[in-house]
């Protein structure tokens, strides 16, 4: 469980240092891995938001992209 509760400290430093990220793919997969990691910590409210976040980063991309597909599913269980 303490994992989990570090696993979204280090996302939440990662989207805290935006400046360094820029538009790199792991500022955008950090939003996706601190849902996963609310999620897995039954913060149900925090995950939706954040996975809110990261389709809303991903509103253009092509629809075919595995980690996409994976993510709507995801969110899909939680509402």
């Amino acid at each position: 469980m303490r994992d989990r509760y570090l696993a979204a400290a280090e996302f939440q430093r990662i989207l805290d240092s935006q400046g360094v990220v820029g538009n790199e793919p792991i500022g955008a997969l950090a939003y996706l891995g601190l849902a996963r990691a609310r999620a897995m910590n039954g913060e149900t409210e925090k995950a939706q938001a954040w996975y809110n976040n990261f389709l809303r980063l991903w509103k253009h991309a092509n629809s075919h992209i595995p980690v996409l597909i994976v993510a709507k599913a995801e969110y899909a269980k939680l509402n």
